[in-house]
């Protein structure tokens, strides 16, 4: 199991926000790429880089973001936050992402067959979840399915065996520091087939101790946003922790 720093972008500043509300967010950075240079620095394997304006519908971060992927080139960096259409994955993956991360879009059959067709295991599919169901729309609105139906509906229309992961987030408990939901995610491992990352709720390296030690379910990472900048969690605390799964 990786661990991979979170680097979330609003305003062109690097923030985080609590439960996925937009109206409590804590400023870590006037300056995103700096911060993603320092994980960088710091050995981070992989970086989780989200558009958060783009997720609430705002105009993109895209010049911020290119800038984050060229500081930290060759670092791979998954990119996610508003790409609802095949333009906008484009252009992120033109910026040198290595992957993308979708939403809800995905369950629209024509949108997946043509960004796996495009794309391929370099799309990544969120899985944003608030009270058992599935959150739309920047987190602001619920689904009818549970996380779980909504990744087997996804194997249904052929998904499974054509993107690269699950990244699924109990919003609940994002920016919380209250534990990641554990069991749920290991029960979307299970029943999904496709590999997970997971997200929300890390506040200690025993987190990410208590994931990885379920690691073989099909836990691939993990991806660690506010504690790693309070300091809470060290970077290389955490690597440790993952690595012994």
């Amino acid at each position: 199991m990786i661990v991979i720093p979170a680097v979330d972008v609003k305003d062109g500043r690097c923030v985080r926000l609590r439960e996925g509300r937009a109206d409590a967010e804590t400023v870590f950075s006037e300056d995103p790429v700096a911060m993603a240079t320092q994980w960088a620095a710091r050995g981070a394997q992989r970086l989780h880089v989200v558009d958060l304006d783009g997720a609430f519908g705002k105009a993109r971060q895209t010049a911020v973001i290119a800038k984050i992927i060229a500081a930290v080139a060759p670092l791979p960096v998954e990119v996610g936050g508003g790409l609802r259409d095949v333009g906008a994955i484009e252009s992120v993956l033109e910026a040198g992402a290595h992957w993308v991360v979708v939403g809800t879009r995905a369950l629209e059959r024509p949108f997946l067959d043509d960004i796996s067709r495009r794309f391929g295991r370099r799309v990544i599919v969120a899985v944003d979840s608030r009270d058992g169901k599935v959150a739309l729309k920047g987190w602001v609105d619920l689904s009818a399915l549970t996380p779980i139906e909504f990744a087997l509906a996804l194997r249904e229309q052929g998904g499974a065996s054509r993107i690269g992961a699950l990244l699924y987030t109990d919003v609940s408990r994002d920016g919380t520091g209250r534990g990641p939901n554990v069991e749920d995610t290991v029960a979307l491992a299970k029943a999904s087939g496709i590999p997970i990352l997971a997200s929300g709720g890390v506040g200690s390296v025993a987190d990410v101790a208590a994931l990885a030690a379920v690691a073989d379910a099909g836990i691939e990472g993990v991806v660690i946003g506010r504690a790693l900048y309070t300091g809470a969690v060290s970077l290389a605390e955490a690597m440790r922790a993952a690595r012994r799964a």
